[in-house]
């Protein structure tokens, strides 16, 4: 198994479940409510523990009573942070989440005040044992400079980068990145159609594995010999909690790889996963699918 390290955030999770959305300025009774982990990358590497991977975050946090809860689930799950900066100051993000067991789906609100890791503080992690880095697409210009960094100094690594929202200078992250992982709302800023997309990205930044994740739709991709890939998604009997269903299909895709295999094949397994996530509430215990990898299909437009 590989030895990854991602760069991002953590954050807290504060999830109130309700039957329904509440119309504006109403007020209504919550079935429950969890203190949870969060953040995009510190989801990833999580998923990736419990499929074998040994898993290292790098970001910054605060101590704090949000933190105790956090760093806490990180260490449970044997995610190391040795290399991540711990400021004086500042509040740990902290996302207020309303899960809707009428559809499954979730709405967040998000809150932060602690600057973001940088390229002073990555140069201090050794990258030399990592066989994958792994890079939220936030604070471009740092981020530009810390993946540059990983690209001098991990030459046998890959890198990956998550490009879930729309980013002033964005673009200019993708010639750095072995793999982008995009999100249906990254599409839909950029104006063009998913697939039209990644086609624009491989014209402009030559031949990477480019994905897609579509939600309910599945996935498409393009890899590096250029084919259109597509898979379909694997709903579960129940939709229960669709929060870091994105996080955990980017892992998926992140541990097919890192194995060797087709990306039609990372496709599948990547979705497959994903729908058993949306089946249970958080992402402890997942059950793993076989590894078997076998592709759906390719080439739907």
């Amino acid at each position: 198994m590989a030895r990854i390290l991602a760069v991002g955030i953590v954050a807290l999770d504060i999830i109130s479940e309700v039957e329904s959305y509440p119309a504006e300025d109403s007020e209504i009774r919550a079935l429950s409510l969890h203190y949870r982990r969060g953040g995009n990358a510190a989801n990833t590497l999580v998923v990736l523990g419990q499929l074998g991977h040994d898993c290292e975050w790098a970001g910054t946090w605060v101590k704090g009573p949000e933190a105790a809860i956090a760093m806490a689930d990180l260490e449970a799950n044997g995610i190391a942070y040795r290399y991540a900066r711990c400021l004086p100051r500042g509040r740990l993000p902290t996302s207020c989440v309303l899960l809707s067991r009428a559809g499954g789906s979730r709405t967040i609100v998000h809150y932060r005040e602690l600057p973001e890791f940088e390229a002073g503080d990555f140069s201090a992690v050794p990258l030399e044992g990592f066989d994958w880095i792994h890079f939220e697409g936030r604070n471009v210009a740092q981020t530009r400079m810390m993946m540059q960094q990983a690209r001098a100094r991990a030459p046998r690594a890959r890198i990956s980068l998550e490009a879930e929202k729309a980013r002033e200078g964005m673009e200019s992250l993708f010639p750095l990145a072995d793999v982008i992982l995009f999100s249906r709302d990254f599409a839909r800023a950029s104006g063009l159609s998913p697939k039209a997309l990644l086609a624009r990205v491989r014209g402009d930044h030559g031949a990477r594995e480019l994905v897609c994740a579509l939600g309910e739709e599945g996935a498409i991709a393009l890899d590096r010999r250029g084919r259109s890939l597509y898979c379909e998604a694997v709903p579960p009997a129940e939709l229960v909690d669709t929060l870091g269903a994105g996080d955990t299909f980017n892992a998926g895709v992140i541990d097919a790889l890192s194995a060797g295999v087709p990306l039609a094949r990372a496709l599948q397994f990547a979705t497959r996963l994903a729908g058993l996530k949306c089946a249970q509430s958080g992402l402890a215990n997942l059950r793993i699918p076989p590894r078997s990898y076998r592709p759906r299909g390719r080439g739907r437009p």
